[in-house]
């Protein structure tokens, strides 16, 4: 998609609400700094998802660095960052963790707040620690077969193997 004031990519893509209606714009990084950053009477800085995106832009995040965090993979489930900005959506708990770094404004920026103070379902597992660890090791066993690694593979299902056994 190409930028709505030059032929450039698009590489932001903010909607704001105005007036009730949806208010869809798509710009590279040079006009969405000038949009974030121009003077909006109507609407409180500090209230719009657009200036928590200028006060990233300030911070310095730049087009290079986001392409960077969206190639990191999660560890245990696969998911890109990339892949997350798109959907919306984490592919497993691990990912908390794994995009720390990037969630963390994020978060704070939603929910006022980046510590889990509420409730936990009942049934909640006692051990999720050990299943994402075996959900891990899995995927690299898996992996190393496919390398023809066999040392590193057998290594990882006697790890496997005592996690398991543990239980």
């Amino acid at each position: 998609m190409q930028c709505q004031k030059c032929e450039k990519h698009a590489t932001f893509h903010i909607t704001e609400l105005m007036g009730g209606e949806p208010l869809e714009l798509h710009f590279c990084e040079e006009h969405a700094c000038e949009y974030l950053n121009g003077d909006k009477p109507a609407q409180a800085a500090a209230t719009t998802l657009a200036s928590a995106l200028a006060q990233q832009l300030a911070i310095g995040q730049t087009a290079e660095e986001l392409a960077r965090a969206d190639k990191r993979a999660c560890p245990v489930c696969g998911i890109t960052f990339y892949e997350f900005r798109n959907q919306g959506r984490l592919g497993c708990p691990y990912d908390y963790v794994c995009f720390e770094e990037e969630l963390g404004p994020l978060l704070i920026n939603i929910h006022t707040e980046a510590t889990h103070v509420g409730k936990r379902p009942r049934r909640s597992l006692p051990n999720t620690d050990r299943q994402i660890e075996l959900i891990r090791l899995r995927r690299e066993m898996k992996e190393a077969v496919a390398a023809e690694d066999y040392e590193l593979a057998s290594s990882l299902r006697d790890r496997i193997r005592t996690l398991e056994g543990s239980a």
